[in-house]
């Protein structure tokens, strides 16, 4: 009788998917730092406050996706299956720091506060993945695939694109090199020979990347290079109730909550499908139920990025991963944080040398998503784009103003830009989904979209002309913008409601 193999702890496959998740969650604490920093806010708060607690969530949801590995493979008696991986999500940890975390502090010029603010959306988006985690099937039937995806790809090309390749260009020396063995090693699959094909890429640009950093700053040719502070210190993400004190801040911030809860779930939906697809038959709900609990779990301590199953299950797999890499990583980055040690990691890695991975992040999605849609949605595809380079106008705007007033004669041009960026994921999702149905000639589905649009417009869910893009209802605005917005798409609407008879009428004439 053959004697049944066991289900490994740790396999050899699993020492580069371990690198490789591990890199991909430090890639989004530094560049999260970094943001943040940029806004003024102190670094030792952030290491202290933020990142304990942010890290406890990659530690509950990484360990819960290990024994749901493990469980599979008791249940199937296999030996090969991979554990999903888990990590921070990484256009929500740019998006909340950029749309909401760094605002608030310009505007109060109080880490304390930013942070609250944080932590409550962070609640509410955990408490909209738990809503959500019941019915995202039902959502990917209703928004089609150039709204969701056409969001999700213009947050690749705006925020892990041009706001990472400004951190490059701050230091291109470094930055160029980094970006160059990330586009050979993971874009063009280029095999390296001997004992550095082995090494991971993302690893090998990272510390390629940053001896450059190092090797160029000691040597005084870096203006900007500055020796980090080693120090660590006991910081355990303990549970607190500051999350109350930002909850009503942070409820103007549900046009960016929502659809970025809702993206992570569809992603979980679409990463638990490819899974299946390669051999490991997870079940949605409990995916969808643990990334949303680690979350909240996050949130509740402190944490201010959420955690989602990444996209790489296939990948993983391929490089030999099990279930050791996940909870290897859920250790390193949950006790790290707990310890200080992933914020050094944040400290001491260069924006420069890792902000290439979140390029290469961005990449994938744009590839994934002109793959995926229909031919015919991509212009609604491109059109989901346009509010989110909005954003980025208005995130660079408010950036270098700093928390200054917003000069009298720039007052007006201002308001424009905050209303087309503000509420940028839902406005990207509603103009990619009703473009796309007017492309099928579904114009009541379109002209229903729309009238979404305008009803959204006037509380400012969409198109706020409040610069740090808070709700209001339609009386308590003296600017005349909501209502003409909101005008607008009803006239849209109408307009693709008359369509439907007329192109009925022209088929019948063909016929």
């Amino acid at each position: 009788m053959v004697k049944q193999q066991r289900y490994p702890w740790f396999s050899a496959g699993d020492l580069n998917a371990f690198f490789g998740l591990l890199l991909d969650n430090l890639a989004n604490l530094v560049v999260l730092t970094g943001i943040l920093v940029g806004f003024g806010m102190p670094a030792g708060f952030i290491f202290t406050h933020m990142i304990p607690g942010t890290a406890l969530g990659v530690l509950l949801g990484d360990v819960a996706y290990t024994w749901m590995a493990r469980r599979l493979a008791r249940r199937t008696g296999r030996t090969d299956i991979t554990a999903m991986p888990l990590g921070l999500d990484t256009p929500s940890t740019i998006g909340v720091a950029v749309a909401v975390i760094g605002p608030v502090f310009a505007e109060s010029r109080d880490p304390l506060v930013a942070w609250q603010v944080g932590m409550a959306t962070m609640i509410l988006m955990g408490l909209v993945k738990l809503g959500l985690s019941f019915c995202g099937s039902w959502i990917q039937r209703v928004i089609p695939q150039a709204g969701l995806l056409g969001s999700l790809a213009g947050i690749g090309v705006a925020l892990l694109g041009v706001l990472p390749l400004l951190k490059l260009f701050a230091a291109p020396l470094v930055g160029m090199v980094a970006l160059g063995l990330v586009l050979m090693l993971l874009v063009a699959r280029v095999k390296l020979p001997g004992r550095l094909g082995k090494v991971p890429a993302a690893a090998l640009a990272v510390l390629v990347g940053t001896a450059i950093y190092y090797g160029l700053g000691e040597g005084g040719l870096l203006a900007s290079y500055q020796r980090p502070e080693l120090t660590m210190a006991l910081t355990p993400p303990l549970p607190s109730l500051g999350f109350l004190a930002g909850l009503e801040r942070a409820l103007d911030f549900l046009p960016v909550a929502i659809p970025f809860g809702l993206l992570t779930v569809v992603g979980g939906i679409n990463v638990t499908e490819s899974a299946r697809v390669a051999g490991d038959d997870f079940r949605t709900r409990d995916i969808l139920l643990v990334e949303a609990l680690a979350t909240l779990a996050a949130g509740l301590c402190g944490g201010v990025a959420q955690s989602t199953p990444y996209i790489g299950h296939p990948a993983y797999k391929a490089m030999g991963g099990r279930s050791g890499y996940t909870l290897a990583c859920g250790l390193v980055v949950g006790i790290g944080g707990a310890l200080g040690l992933v914020s050094t990691l944040a400290a001491v890695i260069p924006e420069a040398a890792v902000v290439p991975i979140l390029i290469f992040v961005g990449l994938e999605i744009v590839s994934q998503t002109f793959a995926t849609c229909p031919r015919a949605h991509f212009p609604a595809v491109a059109l989901a784009f346009l509010p989110i380079l909005a954003d980025l106008v208005l995130i660079q705007w408010q950036t270098l103003l700093g928390g200054e007033p917003v000069p009298e004669h720039l007052a007006g041009q201002m308001t424009v830009v905050a209303a087309l960026g503000n509420g940028f994921i839902i406005t990207a999702m509603l103009w990619g989904a009703f473009t796309a149905r007017l492309i099928d000639g579904k114009f009541v589905l379109a002209a229903a979209l729309l009238g979404i649009c305008s009803l959204f417009s006037l509380v400012g869910l969409i198109h706020s002309v409040h610069p740090d893009g808070s709700l209001y209802l339609p009386w308590q605005v003296e600017a005349v913008l909501p209502g003409r917005i909101a005008t607008g798409y009803a006239l849209l609407a109408l307009m693709a409601l008359l369509l439907h008879p007329l192109t009925r009428a022209a088929e019948n004439e063909q016929t």
